[in-house]
């Protein structure tokens, strides 16, 4: 039985679309180490999006170098509500909101029975990775918040 690799293609095209709410998320922030916090962060995601990519080559997929036609209109849908708000807090709530939702569709892909070991192990790193962004999120809830 071959491999279906449209989970792994969906957590691709959503971790794809964390990296870059990172990214818009450091463009937010005003103060200059909470910028340097997220694009490091942005970083981290792009070595986790990296992994997901060769697991889905792995497999015989294609890679995945854009994110989803859904996170485009999202990030459109930021790009509109960023004329009015910006700074620290709302650079903090746009990732405890990516990283909550990013969380959720790595559970929902653990909980089924078909992945491959290997593949389970890739993406169980990946959902730690994202659970050491919803911590700092939090703490950086409290420090900026």
């Amino acid at each position: 039985m071959k491999f279906d690799t449209t989970t792994l293609e969906t957590l691709i095209d959503t971790t794809y679309d964390s990296v870059e709410g990172y990214r818009k998320a450091a463009e937010k922030a005003d103060t200059p180490g909470l910028k340097e916090i997220l694009l490091q962060r942005a970083a981290r995601r792009q070595e986790t999006l990296d992994r997901l990519n060769q697991e889905l080559v792995r497999h015989g997929g294609s890679l995945v170098t854009e994110g989803t036609a859904t996170g485009a209109l999202h990030r459109m849908w930021l790009s509109i509500t960023d004329m009015f708000e910006s700074g620290d807090k709302a650079a903090i709530n746009r990732v405890e909101e990516g990283e909550d939702y990013l969380a959720e569709k790595l559970e929902a892909a653990l909980a089924m029975d078909n992945l491959d070991p290997q593949c389970r192990t890739v993406i169980n790193a990946a959902l730690a990775e994202v659970r050491e962004g919803e911590r700092l999120a939090d703490a950086l809830e409290r420090q900026f918040g």
